[in-house]
């Protein structure tokens, strides 16, 4: 039996102007308080699913499940909430519409608001995309937010990002067996392809130099490989192009609220927040975040010294969770 549950939202009309049935696969742990006020968010990320960000939560971690009522929302396009994986015709395999980060976090807005009854969120935090989603919480929802604690991510993708991005999803697209997303089997040349060009990105280079791989059981540059691909492997092709699509397109002010005005949107993330990039991160640098915290009036950047890249927010680490839960603590305080 799935361990997660689901909310409808019928009719929903994205910002690509497609209106649909939705689906969002949620998870929580805890209990709400009788006064509804002590939720936490955590957004997943890319790729990932709601069992996959549960390194973030338990006894003795900030976000403890005894104390918080915790919601993991899966994103879209993740194969549990609607993706093209499992969204009936027209709009499934390659029909899949853009549902961007401005979607996704409408549609958890919902759910929260109006299905869970929430009214206050006490922390909203999240790695890589769903770190992303945090920043977009901010903006949007100042009002019910307390604090957010975006962790290897950024408000607006990077130009250099956006070129790392786009030439992962154009290996997996280059298969011929991907048929426009119309495929009967699974692309696996694209798929293996796709994680090749993203296992050399998601860690650093003092990772392979210092052999931090070794930490987690493995003993080569090989094993790194192998352990991206297979990772990617649990996931559909056409699910993977469409959160690529979302992370392409990922813009806090890229929506009807902020026109596109990135310092309006970043000005008015009005809780308190840590930002959290890791130090040798390939994905979103610290120079990315400082000039984001710059514009955010209650923001503190407090960057992750390590040298895992972007798997500093991932988990693996024990001095990157232990500097990451410090910061969760204080913005939980």
């Amino acid at each position: 039996m799935a361990d997660y549950e689901v909310y409808e939202i019928p009719g929903y009309t994205t910002q690509s102007g497609v209106t649909l049935n939705l689906k969002l696969a949620y998870k929580t742990y805890g209990t709400l308080s009788a006064a509804r006020d002590n939720a936490i968010v955590v957004p997943t990320f890319y790729g990932g699913r709601h069992a996959e960000t549960e390194y973030m939560l338990g006894a003795g971690r900030a976000i403890d499940t005894s104390r918080y009522f915790v919601v993991v929302p899966n994103m879209f396009g993740n194969g549990l909430s609607s993706s093209p994986s499992n969204t009936p015709a027209p709009y499934g395999r390659g029909g899949f519409p853009l549902i961007d980060l401005y979607d996704n976090v409408r549609c958890q807005h919902r759910l929260l608001t109006e299905h869970l009854g929430v009214r206050r969120i006490r922390l909203v935090a999240g790695f890589s995309m769903g770190g992303m989603q945090a920043y977009q919480w901010g903006s949007l929802h100042a009002d019910l937010v307390d604090a957010i604690a975006p962790i290897c991510a950024s408000a607006r993708i990077s130009d250099h990002n956006y070129l790392f991005v786009d030439s992962a999803k154009g290996a997996l697209m280059l298969d011929p067996d991907f048929k426009d997303g119309w495929y009967e089997q699974p692309p696996l040349r694209g798929l293996l392809a796709f994680g090749k060009v993203y296992a050399a990105w998601l860690f650093s280079q003092d990772f392979m130099r210092e052999k931090l791989y070794r930490d987690i059981g493995l003993q080569t540059r090989q094993d790194v490989l192998k352990l991206t691909q297979h990772y990617f492997l649990q996931n559909d092709a056409n699910d993977l192009i469409a959160m690529a699509d979302a992370w392409l397109n990922g813009d806090i002010s890229a929506n009807p609220v902020f026109h596109g005005d990135l310092a309006a949107a970043l000005g008015a993330i009005q809780c308190r927040a840590i930002v959290m990039p890791g130090t040798t991160d390939q994905y979103f640098p610290v120079a990315d975040n400082a000039a984001e915290v710059a514009q955010m009036p209650k923001a503190e950047l407090r960057p992750i010294p390590s040298g895992w890249g972007h798997g500093a927010g991932f988990g693996m680490a024990p001095a990157d969770n232990a500097h990451i839960d410090r910061a969760l603590a204080e913005l939980l305080g």
